[in-house]
This record gives C-alpha cells, sequence and structure tokens, in this order.
C-alpha cells in the first residue's frame, strides 16, 4: 500500500509510517511529500545505501568466485501456503541463480546410446560409477582436465561444440546430433568480461553440482518401437544421460549484464512489474550485447557437454576393454533447455521471427523442421527429459502441435515439491546412498549433502509431467529409462 493510501484509508501518518519501517535508508521528509505533496518522481535508491561495488566487496568476502553471497536470515516462520510458485524473478535466459549454495547456469541434456545390455553393464556398474567419478570433475567449484589460453577459451565461446570435436573431444557427426549443431552463430566473445572467462576456463570439461548429474540408465520401456529404431534405442539397452551447463561463466555473464540492463530499464523508460525483470529491448546496443554474450555462454556449455561425453567413452572403453566405436557409444541428441534463441514461428497467420526464451523448457520441433537433423526429419526433434536419480528419465519427439501451442516448446523435468533445506530437514537419519544402493542404483558424490537436497521425495514424479505432455499432444513418448548408476557434484 502507498504512503497516501495509508494516511487517508487508515488513518496513519507519515511519522508513524517512517518509524513502521525502521530503516536506515528511510527518508522521511520522501514520505511526507508521498502523502501531502504532488510528488512525481517515483522510488528511487536512498543516497546512503551502498553502492553496488561496496556491497560486493561486503558480501562476497572470503569466498571468491564461487558466486555465492553472504546473507543473514533474520527469522523463519512457517506459513499455511499449497498452491503454486511462480518464478517471476529470473531476469536472464540461462537461469543464472544462485539458491541454497548450488548456481545453476544454462542447463542442457544429452543423451548417449550403447550395444551393451543390462547384463553386460550390471556386474560392471560399480566400477563404471568410480571410474567416471574420477574421470570427470563435480562439485561446486570443481576444476576440470583442459589446460587452454586465453586466446583459445575464446574460441571455445564462438564454436562451441566444434571447438571441442576440432580440439580431439568427440567425433565429426556429434555436431550434427547436437541442437544448432553445438554453436550459436550470434556469439562474441568481445562481449564477455575477462572475470567470466577466468571463472570459465578452468572449469570446462565439469559437471557442477546442484541437480546436474552423469547417469548410467537401462531403456525398460518402449512406447513407439518404429521411432525407437530410428533413435537406435530397444529395451535392455544401456544409455547415458548427461546433465550441466555453462558453469560459472554463465553465471558471471549474467551478474555482468544485469548491471547494463538495470540502467537499459532507466535509459528505455521500461516500466516493470518487478524490478528485478531488467531487460532492453532486443534491438537496442544493449540488448543486442547481452544476446552474443549469452550466446557465448550458451557455446561453452555445448563445448562442457562434449568434453564430459568424451571422456566417458573412454571410460566404457576401459572398463569393457573395447573402444568407443565398438561400443557404439553414439550421441542421439543434445538440446538446451536454458536458453533464449532467434525462429521463425508462424503468428497472426503470417510466419515472422521471434525471440523465445525457454527457461525451463524445451525445443520440440516436429518432423520435416529444418532445424533438426537429416535422420530425424521423418519423426521429429528428440526431446530429452530427465528425472530424479531414482526414478526415470524419457525420450520424447517433438510434433507439429507444439510449433502450434507452445512455440515448439515443451516441459525440461520434474519442479520440486520441497525446498533444499526441507529435503534435508526430512532426510535427518537416513542414509540416501545406501536407499538407492538397496534398489539397484550406485550413486557417488562429491557432496553427500547433494544427495540428500536430490533425493526422489524432494521431486514431482516426472511421469506424471510426461504423461500431460504426450496427452495434450505437445511432445509424443518414445522411450523410458531407468538409473543404474548416477555421479552427481
Amino acid at each position: 500500500m502507498q504512503a497516501k493510501e495509508l494516511k487517508t484509508k487508515e488513518g496513519i501518518g507519515a511519522k508513524a509510517i517512517y518509524k513502521q519501517i525502521d530503516s536506515s535508508y528511510t527518508n522521511l521528509r520522501f514520505i511526507e511529500r508521498s502523502i501531502y505533496e504532488e510528488r512525481k518522481s517515483s522510488s528511487r535508491i536512498s543516497f546512503n545505501a551502498l553502492s553496488f561495488k561496496s556491497f560486493m566487496n561486503k558480501n562476497t568476502e572470503g569466498l571468491g568466485h564461487s558466486g555465492m553471497l553472504w546473507d543473514e536470515i533474520i527469522s523463519k516462520q512457517k506459513v499455511d501456503f499449497n498452491d503454486y510458485v511462480y518464478d517471476f524473478t529470473v531476469e536472464h535466459p540461462h537461469h543464472n541463480f544462485v539458491a541454497n549454495n548450488f548456481v545453476v547456469s544454462n542447463c542442457g541434456i544429452r543423451l548417449v546410446r550403447t550395444n551393451l545390455t543390462l547384463k553386460e553393464v550390471k556386474p560392471k556398474i560399480e566400477l563404471l560409477v568410480d571410474e567416471l567419478f574420477r574421470a570427470i570433475p563435480s562439485g561446486l567449484g570443481s576444476k576440470g582436465r583442459i589446460r587452454i589460453s586465453y586466446n583459445e577459451m575464446r574460441k571455445v565461446l564462438r564454436e562451441g561444440t566444434k571447438w571441442a570435436v576440432k580440439s580431439g573431444y568427440g567425433w565429426e557427426e556429434d555436431v550434427l546430433f547436437t541442437e544448432e549443431e553445438g554453436s550459436m552463430k550470434e556469439a562474441n566473445p568481445d562481449l564477455i568480461s575477462q572475470h567470466a572467462l577466468e571463472r570459465g576456463k578452468p572449469q570446462l570439461g565439469t559437471l557442477g553440482s546442484g541437480n546436474h548429474f552423469l547417469e548410467i540408465q537401462v531403456v525398460d520401456k518402449i512406447y513407439d518401437p518404429e521411432i525407437a529404431r530410428e533413435l537406435g534405442l530397444e529395451e535392455g539397452q544401456i544409455t547415458v544421460m548427461i546433465h550441466c551447463g555453462s558453469r560459472g561463466l554463465g553465471h558471471q555473464v549474467c551478474t555482468d549484464y544485469l548491471v547494463t540492463m538495470q540502467k537499459a530499464v532507466q535509459k528505455y523508460g521500461i516500466k516493470l512489474p518487478d524490478r528485478q525483470l531488467a531487460c532492453a529491448p532486443l534491438d537496442s546496443p544493449e540488448g543486442k550485447n547481452y544476446y552474443a554474450a549469452m550466446a557465448g555462454a550458451a557455446n561453452y556449455a555445448w563445448a562442457n557437454r562434449q568434453c564430459i561425453m568424451h571422456w566417458t567413452r573412454e571410460v566404457f572403453a576401459k572398463v569393457f576393454r573395447s573402444t568407443p566405436e565398438e561400443l557404439e557409444l553414439k550421441l542421439i541428441y543434445d538440446v538446451a533447455h536454458n536458453i533464449a534463441k532467434i525462429e521463425e514461428h508462424s503468428w497472426g497467420g503470417q510466419k515472422i521471427k521471434l525471440c523465445v526464451h525457454r527457461k525451463g523448457a524445451t525445443r520440440a520441433f516436429p518432423p520435416f523442421h529444418q532445424d533438426i537433423p537429416e535422420r530425424y526429419q521423418k519423426i521429429g526433434q528428440p526431446v530429452l527429459i530427465p528425472g530424479d536419480m531414482g526414478r526415470c528419465s524419457y525420450c520424447l519427439v517433438g510434433t507439429e502441435k507444439a510449433m502450434e501451442e507452445t512455440f515448439g516448446s515443451t516441459c525440461h523435468g520434474a519442479g520440486r515439491v520441497m525446498s533444499r533445506m526441507a529435503a534435508k530437514k526430512q532426510a535427518r537419519g537416513r542414509d540416501i546412498q545406501q536407499e538407492l544402493r538397496e534398489r539397484g542404483i550406485i550413486v557417488k558424490a562429491e557432496n553427500r549433502g547433494t544427495l540428500v537436497e536430490e533425493m526422489s521425495d524432494a521431486y514431482k514424479d516426472v511421469s506424471e509431467v510426461v504423461e500431460v505432455m504426450h496427452q495434450t499432444g505437445i511432445s509424443k513418448k518414445v522411450a523410458r529409462m531407468k538409473p543404474l548408476g548416477v555421479i552427481k557434484g
């Protein structure tokens, strides 16, 4: 309620309002002007408020480049609430934010098939998990095996998957089975800060933390045999799913451009429903620069997943004393689910170019769409939907209905039903790792606390979410995969 309304409707005066607010940043004269005068200006930051630089120095002390901020919890109160929670405070296509000590940055999924069967892998699953855990760095702030110069890093940002393959981390065909062929051409490394480069350079080829994972799976159900054959999937087959993103680099791109966007809001007179929804017109210098920087972060994420897949192939070859080629460790598809892209869609009876921002959504293009691989033209784009580490994940394909109703988009997974803190509280005294082992799922994590935060009880059942997408025709179920072994941060 505005100060003027408090005065006229509640009879509360300026001094009473001032005392109730009880903040060193509150200005009594500003409140008086709001009540008794026709103040033309909107609310502004107090002159004695900390500058952004001072705030960062104070609240990141001792945290380095982790992306974390110190904050103080004044009080906690349980509320009677059983409804949807809407996430309207994310200003960035990467959905970069820090929550309960983990960072989310431009996540995406890739699915790899093999010619191995459950019978062959089950006896070696623990060895496979151990070897993968050693080969692929994971955890908050983890550093990778790749050592490159800053000039080479800029090539990663410009070329994405193509850089990784040219550098020996994969096969030429991998490029064809990656969204955008793993490289957004709009990327401009010159628009990404040195600080972002410093954060991203040592993290290339790392899994990260939070809900990121690498999972060895078995295909346990086929819904569409014909499409499954085109994808090379059959019941009893072993697959690998990789879920990660652009790490600290993507987070820093967000941090850098938030300042730019906040200034752009004032510059272009943009009225926001929430001041945290900072933005800029796409055709403005600020909008163009941000989009080019975001594209660079997206390319980094594709290169990151490509490198992880390369080491996964090496581990399988080592454990089974074979080669990746003989084991047919082939990439089915890689698709982003936190990204913004310029695409052509039908609107108002005509074809127009739109900026489609998929934040927690997966692209789901139909058969014969020009932007999907030639091999999948008849069946549609593969859509990869991960579940939690105790249940299952899905492979679907895109449909024409998705193009008509959701701009070629579908879900990206199952949301949480409890916070990370609530999960820790509920799991007190439980051994989640042992519980999963008893169900035949071997899990290894850099931080045991992650297993508690990511336990199945903390998530909705992904099968219910996928079924809604299938029944509405927005995407079509092809196969279900169940976890055998998981590595997490």
